[in-house]
């Protein structure tokens, strides 16, 4: 009979530590999405481009709050399954995220990895540097921040057996 709770009570451990994995990936509305565009292509086809929803992801390289909205600019990269930026392939360009309202610039950091789903609203003509360059520019419907590899996960409840080994 002991044995029989044990198991049990390891088997709902499991399930929960299961839920909770799938629970940390967020869930994009991505039957709209024109897949094909990214913020390159869409320099070289903004009269078709204007209007079209993406799902871009990337670093974020600056944070500016204006007046009424927030201007988020991201070195984007391609995306993976569960639509994190793969920081180790090459980048496809940069863009411009805007988020009406006040985003804490300490918590959107440069460096900070993020996917956003939008709508491609204008190219912007801003500086790299001393170079010109051309921005798309997104109206966020959604923003995902991301943990990078290695960020303390305190606060989270897990369960499990075993060793654990932290570097």
């Amino acid at each position: 009979m002991k044995h029989h709770r044990i198991h049990l009570l390891l088997i709902l451990m499991m399930a929960l530590g299961v839920l909770q994995g799938c629970a940390s990936t967020p869930l994009f509305d991505t039957e709209n999405v024109d897949q094909t565009l990214t913020p390159t292509t869409v320099i070289d086809q903004a009269e078709t481009a204007l209007g079209k929803q993406v799902l871009w992801g990337g670093t974020i390289i600056d944070i500016q709050n204006l007046e009424t909205e927030t201007q988020i600019e991201l070195l984007a990269y391609p995306l993976s399954a569960s639509k994190r930026p793969l920081l180790s392939q090459a980048p496809l360009g940069r863009f411009i995220v805007k988020q009406s309202g006040f985003l804490e610039p300490t918590t959107y950091a440069q460096g900070r990895w993020m996917t956003t789903l939008g709508t491609v609203t204008a190219l912007e003509l801003g500086k790299v540097g001393n170079s010109s360059y051309q921005y798309p520019v997104i109206r966020a419907q959604q923003i995902q921040l991301w943990k990078k590899p290695g960020e303390s996960n305190r606060g989270r409840v897990q369960f499990g057996i075993g060793i654990s080994i932290h570097n």
